[in-house]
């Protein structure tokens, strides 16, 4: 690589960050919806049609700004769960409510993210096929405390059968995936997926407001709810883990 091309494309990928800087930061102040490149592009000093070369359409950067929140959820679960030494590494419940801290942690942090993945949709846009891998990174992560369990012999199998259309999918998803479990454990896990984020939104949200006020502990109990719907051990007392 030439000195000159180098430098070019270290100016590209810094003008492309501070484009994306700008952007969230009219997320934050307008919504997802009133999102406009050629007001990133005047607060940025540029011309549209230089802006334009590097996100040609708004959706575009959209899919950009969408694509860097799920990895950086998705980052802040697999970090949390890898975060663990010593005894708890070894202890499944432990990993799980970890990475579900975790990712509460990046949301509280980042509600206006939070929001525009796991918020309304933004009218007229269409996720690409791209956001699809990062927006799995979180499940995975779920997924892996699951299938480590499963292999350890220490997960506990739900016994109630499942209706057909719904083991179908279980079945589908492990086969894309290439995971081995039970499609009952497949089934429970998409649940909990739902439900950990479910829990996120009331809280970030508002609708848990004069409702509930510890929301640390009533989160950590939820997850361990969770984390027994599945089939984890969890120990009765006190928090998971």
């Amino acid at each position: 690589m030439t000195a000159i091309r180098g430098a070019r494309e270290r100016a590209r990928s810094e003008i492309t960050e501070a484009i994306k800087k700008e952007a969230r930061r009219q997320l934050a102040a307008e919504g997802a919806a009133k999102l406009s490149l050629r007001a990133v592009a005047r607060e940025l000093g540029m011309v549209s049609s230089a802006l334009y070369r590097y996100f040609p359409s708004r959706d575009d950067l959209l899919t950009a700004l969408i694509v860097d929140a799920y990895n950086a959820v998705g980052e802040a679960a697999e970090r949390a769960g890898d975060a663990l030494r010593g005894p708890d590494a070894e202890r499944p419940a432990a990993r799980w409510g970890a990475i579900c801290a975790g990712v509460r942690d990046w949301a509280l942090s980042h509600p206006h993210e939070y929001a525009l993945i796991y918020g309304s949709p933004v009218p007229g846009y269409r996720a690409p096929q791209a956001t699809t891998g990062p927006a799995a990174r979180v499940g995975l992560a779920l997924m892996g405390v699951v299938r480590d369990a499963h292999a350890a012999g220490a997960l506990k199998e739900p016994s109630e059968p499942l209706p057909d259309a719904v083991a179908g999918d279980a079945l589908a998803l492990g086969a894309e995936l290439g995971v081995e479990l039970p499609p009952a454990v497949l089934a429970r896990l998409v649940g909990a997926w739902a439900q950990l984020f479910g829990l996120l939104s009331f809280e970030l949200f508002g609708q848990f407001n004069r409702v509930v006020e510890a929301r640390t502990e009533f989160f950590e109990q939820a997850v361990a709810g969770l984390a027994r719907e599945v089939g984890l051990p969890v120990p009765r007392r006190g928090a998971v883990g």
